[in-house]
């Protein structure tokens, strides 16, 4: 047994380096397994060194001090290890959940930044044609009584997707900053569905789309705000309408499964790319162009309302998904159904 601290040392070092050593080999082995694991491993590993270094040290001589070293060192590691184990698994967690917090805020901003530039872009050009049309009028540019009237209508239309345009963004935002509010009452779905039916039927007609509602006899009630879920169903009819062309079909369906409301908005269009469906209801996301005459009257065409939709049946605490069909897409809500119990 060295005495002198130069000895020591060199015992001390020759002892536990050759576990650090086997520590990192081991780490190396088990890096890809479970966390729990490698923290195992990290605790053990000075451990076991200590131990080690206190064994050369001795000259491999089991004493009374050895003994004791060896309980406290094992003692110890008993402590330590399960210890570890569970703040290595909370640091963990955090760790994930701040990473998904991050990626969230990351594409929060980038649907930000797409909003701004996508917004940017749609009010030019209803602001230009207005401000043309206004200087032709004020310049006297056009005379003819039929004209006059033209142009103004042509401002009026133009001024209306440009306030629709206002609502989204203000929509948008209180949806984004969890600041809406809605006042929640019984509602028979399928008063909804009519309502929505015969409000988008002119334009179904004029851009020669069949548009029709298949639904049950009986009732259909779910708590929720009656502007916010015929906003829904507006938007979805509206999007389905914009990308179905002419002679096509839109079939808009209802029912209940497994104590949930559902209601389907059925389309005979082209589809959604594959590359589009993840980032669908999206801010601003807009995958394809319309190919249906009627879209240019279908709302502000801001590119908000899957996005208004989604945030909307998820204040319901309801659930929305999209599915391409064989031919075309198929759009669904699901919302609690209110029982005679629930009620």
């Amino acid at each position: 047994m060295p005495t002198d601290t130069p000895g020591l040392i060199g015992y001390a070092l020759a002892g536990s380096l050759p576990v650090v050593a086997l520590g990192a080999l081991l780490l190396r082995y088990t890096r890809n397994r479970a966390m729990t694991t490698s923290i195992a491993v990290l605790v053990l590993i000075p451990t076991l060194a200590t131990l080690s270094g206190v064994v050369a040290v001795s000259g491999l001589m089991y004493t009374d001090a050895l003994a004791r070293t060896a309980v406290v060192l094992g003692v110890v590691a008993a402590v330590t290890v399960p210890a570890a184990v569970l703040l290595g698994r909370a640091q963990a967690r955090a760790m994930v959940w701040e990473k998904e917090m991050l990626e969230q805020e990351r594409a929060a901003e980038r649907s930000r930044r797409e909003l701004v530039a996508w917004v940017s872009h749609d009010l030019r050009t209803p602001l230009a044609g207005i401000r043309a049309m206004g200087e032709a009028l004020s310049d006297g540019v056009v005379d003819d009584h039929d004209e006059v009237r033209r142009y103004a209508d042509r401002v009026v239309r133009e001024t209306n997707r440009l306030s629709a345009m206002v609502d989204d963004l203000f929509e948008m935002s209180k949806i984004n900053a969890g600041a809406l509010r809605l006042a929640l009452e019984p509602l028979d779905l399928r008063e909804l569905i009519d309502e929505v039916l015969a409000a988008n039927q002119p334009t179904a007609q004029r851009a020669r789309i069949v548009l029709r509602a298949r639904q049950p006899e009986d009732r259909l009630v779910v708590m929720g705000s009656d502007r916010a879920l015929t906003r829904v169903l507006t938007n979805l009819v509206a999007n389905a309408i914009a990308h179905t062309p002419p002679g096509g079909q839109i079939d808009i369906t209802a029912g209940a499964t497994g104590g949930r409301a559902w209601a389907r908005v059925e389309d005979t269009g082209p589809g959604i790319a594959a590359v589009d469906l993840p980032r669908i209801f999206e801010v601003a996301y807009r995958g394809t162009s319309a190919r249906s005459p009627g879209a240019a009257e279908l709302g502000s065409s801001s590119g908000m309302g899957l996005a208004i939709a989604a945030g909307l049946v998820a204040a319901h605490q309801g659930e929305i998904t999209v599915e391409n069909r064989e031919q075309g897409a198929r759009f669904e809500i699901r919302l609690p159904l209110l029982t005679a119990s629930g009620a």
